[in-house]
């Protein structure tokens, strides 16, 4: 009887109704409708693109270089074990969401103006202490999330125009990807999370069918997993890959029934598995141990217009998911200068800009494509999508009280409260053991190594050698200095530890 009670508040309470932006009362004309068939998403199918699509961004690229460090078979598994995590961990969070929400809105508090943030869930549940480490952890992650973006840009480029070194590409991309501070909110994200999966769809594809045509390379070697710290630098890759719902809160409150969320990250999931694993193992079947000093799977395969159509359309794609990454920091930056309930769509956006220069500047610090991803995945997803929000299931609903009140009850075949409690416990051991423990170790021994061998600001990381470099010596040169220039070539992409 109970339970019916606070579903019914749920129903009625959780709209969603903000302006975000927007004028009120301006007549419903054709220029009002069309805006609302491709700006104004807040169905259960927007929610959905919007997961989908900003899941399975570039990391698409870095998977083959993941399933070349972990083997073919650990490739698979882990990308099964951690979609399942990820979609667990995003029912937590949806669920905690909900029960903040219905008690603000019980309170008479007004939303209409104002985007719901993870940090502010924590603080309204649980306080401020776990408020200040869920900002730390999300803004921190969202920040080098954004910086992922912009080198993947400039990684992706410079396979169809290399007249332009990678770090030439990243001013230009930063700029470009600026223009995201006009982006009110994940409300008005309708036709790019759209095109998005389409984009991504189409590149999954690419890849596998293009790896298949082309057949395995002559010598391919399928050797790994030779070392733990490729292992788990491998491993950490695919728990970044899965925690892209570190934005589940903002996607939620751009719905107007956010309790309709809960199996919408799952939905996504399996969508996003039919993507990564034919196109990882195919490019891995194709290539083998070469993916290990080629961490875009772009650079093994030939030139062709439908590689060329692939790397355009991921291009597009890193814009919409760098505008996924960092709005959620706008809504921070807003929060903070005094800026959020601001309606004037041009004094927001000028108010955004700072936000993208730190951005821009660590892009061209750490310009290391692939080695990034599971540095971020280990010391920082580990935390902000996988053992913060299962802790905060876990003491939110410690009490009997707070577990007969609790607004979403946990379904029968979880177990209850005992079994939700189990995967909870679980799930933090392993991602703190696994995930962030020896993750974190290897991943720091990768991102280390690439900063010995290219350097910081490095120019064009990963880029084959110049044909110079590579040419046969002059005869009045001695082999042995020419073989010298061409190891420490600072764009040289094949040595190993």
């Amino acid at each position: 009887m109970a339970t019916s009670g606070s579903d019914k508040v749920v129903e009625t309470v959780i709209v969603g109704n903000y302006v975000e932006m927007e004028t009120e009362g301006e007549p419903k004309g054709i220029k009002t409708k069309v805006s609302n068939l491709f700006w104004h998403g807040g169905s259960v199918y927007d929610a959905w693109f919007s997961c989908a699509s900003n899941q399975v961004a570039q990391v698409l690229l870095t998977l083959p270089y993941s399933f070349s460090q972990l083997g073919m078979l650990s490739g698979i598994l882990f990308q099964l074990f951690y979609g399942l995590m990820g979609s667990w961990t995003a029912y937590l969070i949806s669920i905690l969401y909900v029960e903040y929400r219905t008690r603000k809105q019980r309170e008479k508090v007004d939303f209409r103006n104002h985007v719901i943030q993870w940090f502010e869930v924590l603080d309204g549940l649980l306080g401020k202490h776990w408020r200040n480490v869920g900002l730390a952890f999300n803004c921190t992650f969202l920040l080098f999330g954004s910086v992922i973006q912009l080198i993947a840009c400039a990684s992706n480029i410079y396979y169809i125009n290399d007249n332009l070194d990678k770090r030439t590409w990243t001013y230009i991309f930063g700029a470009c990807c600026a223009t995201t501070v006009f982006i009110p909110s994940f409300h008005n994200y309708r036709i790019w999370s759209f095109l998005g999966l389409i984009m991504t769809t189409y590149t999954a594809w690419y890849l596998t069918i293009a790896s298949i045509l082309h057949g395995q390379a002559e010598g391919v070697r399928h050797a790994g997993p030779t070392q733990l710290v490729l292992y788990f630098t491998g491993a950490t890759n695919i728990l970044y890959t899965f925690g892209g719902h570190a934005v589940t809160v903002e996607i939620m409150h751009a719905m107007w029934k956010p309790q309709k969320f809960k199996a919408i990250y799952l939905i996504a999931t399996l969508y996003v598995l039919t993507l990564t694993l034919p196109s990882a193992a195919a490019v891995y079947w194709a290539f083998g141990d070469m993916l290990l000093n080629h961490s875009n799977a772009f650079s093994l395969l030939p030139r062709t217009p439908f590689r060329d159509m692939a790397v355009i359309l991921m291009l597009i794609h890193q814009f919409i998911t760098f505008g996924f990454a960092c709005t959620p920091l706008y809504f921070v930056w807003e929060k903070a200068i005094g800026m959020h309930e601001c309606k004037s769509l041009c004094k927001r956006a000028a108010a955004r800009l700072p936000v993208v220069v730190p951005i821009w500047f660590l892009a061209i610090v750490f310009p290391f494509f692939g080695p990034i991803n599971s540095t971020v995945g280990s010391l920082l997803v580990s935390f902000t999508v996988y053992i913060i929000p299962a802790l905060a299931h876990i003491f939110t609903f410690r009490s009997a009280t707070a577990r007969e009140n609790a607004v979403e009850q946990p379904p029968k075949y979880f177990g209850r409260w005992v079994g939700t409690y189990t995967i909870n416990v679980f799930l933090v051991v392993w991602v703190l053991i696994v995930g962030f423990g020896f993750g974190g170790w290897a991943s720091m021994t990768n991102f280390i190594h690439q900063i010995d061998t290219f350097g910081l600001f490095t120019k064009c990381y990963q880029c084959p050698p110049p044909a110079w470099a590579t040419a046969p010596p002059p005869p009045h040169h001695s082999v042995n200095a020419t073989t010298t220039a061409t190891l420490h070539h600072p764009f040289n992409h094949t040595r190993r530890p």
